[in-house]
Formats: C-alpha cells, structure tokens, sequence
C-alpha cells in the first residue's frame, strides 16, 4: 500500500483549507471534496495553491513535497493568486468580499453565475472579448454595489465597468445587424440576378431550331397576338422598332395589367415596355400625319399649276 502523504486543500477563496492524508491524486480529490462540501458527482480540477499549476499526474503528486497546499476548482472557478499589498492585508480585502454580507445582498453569493464571472473579469480584464452577450448582460444587470463588493472595486469604478460592458453589447449588435441587412442585400442581388438570367433564357429556348417548325404568322388563340409579334416582344432589346404602328398601337390599347399576363410579366416591367412602344407609335403617327399633309399640299399645287 503506498505511502500516505499530509496536504492541505481549500477553495478558491482560499476561505476554507483543512489537512488531509492520502495515498494519491484520486484520495485527495474525493476527500478534498467531502471536506469542502463538494458533490461526489461534480468534476474537480487540483491546482497547486501558490501558482496554479494544474496537477493532474498521480506521479507528479506523489513527488510533491508533505504539506503541499492545493487548491480544489470547480467548472467555473479559476485560479487567482493571493494579492499582498499593504503589508500583507490585501487578503482581508479578498474575505470581505463574503463577509460583508450583513450591507450587500449577493443574490446567490458565490453560487450565483454572474459572480464567477465577476471574478473572470477581476483577474483578467481582457476577457472581456470572449464573454458571450449572455454573460456581459448578466453582468450589465447586477446592481453595481453588488458587482463593486465582488470585485473589490469601489462603487464608481464597477458602474463604470458596466458602462464599458454595455458598451461592448451594443457594439456587438450594431455589428450583428449590419450583417443581417448585409446579407439581405447579397440574397436580393442574387435572386435579381438569378431572375434575369430566367429571362433571358425564355427567348433562347424559344428561339431554338424547333422555332422552324413555327408558323410565326399564325395567331395566338389566347392573347390575340401573332407568334411572330409575341416573339418580339420577349426576345428582342427594342422591340418598338421592329413592330409595325398597327402592332404597337393594338399592343398600348390592351394596357399594362393585360398584356402583363400576356407576357408573364411583372406590372414595373410591362408598364415600362408600354411606355416605350406608346412613345415610338405617338411619334411613328405624327410622321405619318406630317407626310399626309405634305402630300396633299404637293397635289393641290400640282392641280393649280395644271389649270394655269
């Protein structure tokens, strides 16, 4: 059987310590924890006391001196050396923090989540960074006399702490919807690029060599419209130029909500294709009206001089 060894443990307040004799690592978590007032169950992680170091060798144990004071961490608990200012009294800093409950209420003390994270925060400011929004509004939401007693802190500096923290959640959700609108501007960019690549395949596939076997004069039973006109439309980047004035005119005529249907169209699309046609037909028919005009003339002056 090996050799017991003597060793103190205590918790992370460094509050609590008693003597122990065991044979190894494994002894002196279970028995550690039973005097510390662990459960059985919770995992335990051993520290040397004085520095930290993680011991999780049974050899390395059994190498380290008698009395070896070793400190017993929880999940959540971490390791925090013994600040000695003012001749050695900064201690008594440290216990206050769960003595003076008689004047703070710690809304669970020690037990309480926000308050391991007080600690987080009180050896390493720069963790900051890596809290989650959860733990920095746990933290936002603890009355600052109770986050100033926790840290050691005076009133003004844990309110001030908070400030900061607030700080950093707004940032992080300034940021996060920045993301959101961003990605919704890529998704409409790409369902609007996705849409017109559609469109410009309809008059390809209806372009094909199977169009030879079309009779583009023949006339839509549906829509009233030659093949031909409605090919046009679709499939041609100026349309209006290609159309006669009668075609653009029956075209206008059927308004955008018709021919919107006619051409499986959205209302911006088809209105905009009207307007363009209407344009094309007003100045095809005020042309027409002008060489009328001219024509007329031309034959009654040509009758004048036949009878002079």
């Amino acid at each position: 059987m090996a050799d017991k060894k003597p060793c103190r443990v205590c918790n992370f307040t460094r509050q609590k310590s008693y003597g122990v004799v065991v044979p190894s690592l494994y002894d002196l978590k279970t028995k550690g924890s039973e005097f510390l007032g662990f459960s059985a169950t919770d995992p335990v992680t051993v520290v040397l006391e004085d520095d930290g170091t993680i011991v999780a060798d049974d050899a390395y144990f059994l190498c380290l001196p008698p009395n070896t004071k070793f400190m017993l961490l929880h999940e959540k608990e971490t390791w925090a050396p013994v600040r000695r200012m003012d001749g050695g009294t900064a201690w008594m800093a440290r216990d206050s923090v769960m003595i003076e409950t008689d004047d703070v209420d710690f809304s669970g003390g020690v037990n309480a989540p926000w308050w391991f994270l007080a600690q987080q925060l009180k050896n390493d400011l720069a963790s900051i960074i890596l809290m989650s929004e959860e733990d920095l509004q746990m933290l936002v939401d603890v009355p600052h006399q109770q986050l100033a007693s926790a840290m050691g802190f005076q009133e003004k500096k844990a309110q001030d702490l908070q400030e900061t923290l607030q700080r950093v959640l707004d940032r992080r959700d300034e940021e996060r919807q920045s993301k959101e609108l961003l990605q919704l501007y890529l998704n409409a960019v790409a369902k609007e690029k996705e849409q017109a690549k559609t469109s410009q395949a309809r008059p390809t596939a209806f372009a094909t060599a199977d169009a030879d076997a079309v009779d583009l004069t023949e006339v839509d039973s549906a829509t009233g419209f030659m093949s031909r006109t409605l090919m046009v439309l679709k499939g041609k980047t100026n349309p209006e130029t290609r159309l006669s004035t009668m075609d653009l005119q029956m075209i206008v005529s059927r308004g955008v909500e018709a021919m919107a249907e006619v051409l499986g169209w959205d209302n911006t699309r088809t209105s905009a294709l009207l307007q363009g046609l209407r344009s094309r037909a007003d100045r095809t028919s005020a042309a027409g009206s002008g060489r009328a005009i001219h024509q007329k003339q031309h034959v009654a002056g040509q009758q004048t001089a036949d009878s002079g």
